[in-house]
């Protein structure tokens, strides 16, 4: 009898220790958060428009739930490699991920394997609608308006026209303008904004596509002419029509890109909400204010107009990502 005894006590024993992780990160998820120091990765490098906007709302965060946000740079592979680690992580909300539309949005058309999936590793908590991009050309070509434009691309026949790198929104920008205008126009690729915008200083490109504060050194220089807005005004240059305005008739042009929290699928949903509302918050803080403004940025949204958004502006991405017909490196 007793060794009969014993060996039931074994074996509850042994299911008590098989179940204790899964009671172990049940108990994780339902403890207050945060618990311990959050870690914010950014997929993108220091300096550059997403990481200060990291470090500034992960600033906010900290000072409203009295624990440490670490901002940790791990860029590369078009934000892949961050973004894999985060969907790696354990889901309990201590590991956030801060990236853009191209991470995830566009890498699942140009990558065969960026690590991760977007639809099955990650919950968007909150973004920040993107700025309208500037379309600016060289003043030496005359252009001012998208009309203008056209009738520039045909008569010359060849158009330097600068983007940040493959795949991005300029890219997609040319390709859906040369389909409606019967253009054929071949962008030529930079490795970011900088040297693009380096291009148009030193007057190498006749046109460039690119963000309201990047193009500055451009724009006050008189190097450049901005001609058209990608999809919403910007509130620093009003007058200034968008392509749709202008009779530009794509569905891309609607869509204006983002900035945005992510954390693991699993993170139970009550976090996930916590987070989306100190997003929201921190709209009203000074730093962030001063951040948004300097890259004339949209206030972040909350969970469900967030999702809302991404739900309706991911099928016109991946449609005209698609279109460009690249071939998934």
């Amino acid at each position: 009898m007793s060794a009969k005894l014993d060996r039931r006590h074994f074996i509850a024993a042994g299911s008590t220790a098989i179940a204790m992780p899964l009671l172990s990160r049940r108990a994780s998820a339902q403890s207050p958060w945060p618990s311990r120091q959050i870690r914010m990765i950014c997929s993108y490098p220091a300096g550059g428009q997403t990481d200060l906007l990291a470090r500034a709302f992960g600033e906010f965060i900290s000072k409203q739930v009295g624990k440490t946000v670490v901002v940790e740079n791990k860029p590369g592979a078009s934000g892949a490699i961050g973004t894999a680690e985060v969907a790696r992580a354990e889901p309990d909300g201590h590991t956030v991920l801060c990236s853009i539309s191209t991470t995830y949005v566009m890498n699942r058309v140009v990558m065969k394997n960026p690590g991760y999936d977007m639809d099955k590793d990650l919950t968007l908590a909150s973004v920040i609608p993107g700025a309208g991009l500037l379309l600016v050309a060289n003043p030496k070509t005359g252009i001012k308006t998208l009309e203008d434009f056209v009738a520039f691309a045909r008569k010359s026949g060849k158009v330097n026209f600068g983007t940040y790198s493959a795949g991005s929104a300029p890219h997609m920008t040319i390709h859906e303008l040369n389909k409606q205008y019967g253009l054929a126009i071949e962008p030529i690729h930079y490795r970011g904004e900088a040297p693009m915008w380096t291009g148009m200083l030193e007057g190498t490109l006749d046109a460039a596509m690119g963000s309201y504060t990047a193009a500055q050194s451009v724009l006050q220089s008189d190097r450049g002419t901005v001609f058209a807005v990608h999809s919403k005004k910007v509130a620093a240059i009003p007058d200034i029509k968008t392509l749709p305005e202008q009779g530009a008739t794509s569905k891309f042009f609607t869509v204006s890109g983002f900035t945005g929290w992510a954390v693991p699928k699993a993170t139970p949903q009550p976090i996930v909400d916590r987070l989306a509302e100190l997003c929201v918050a921190a709209n009203s803080d000074s730093k962030v204010k001063q951040v948004l403004n300097t890259f004339v940025l949209e206030p972040a949204l909350g969970f469900k107009e967030t999702n809302a958004l991404y739900q309706r502006e991911l099928p016109i991405w991946l449609e005209s990502a698609r279109s460009l017909g690249l071939e998934p490196a």
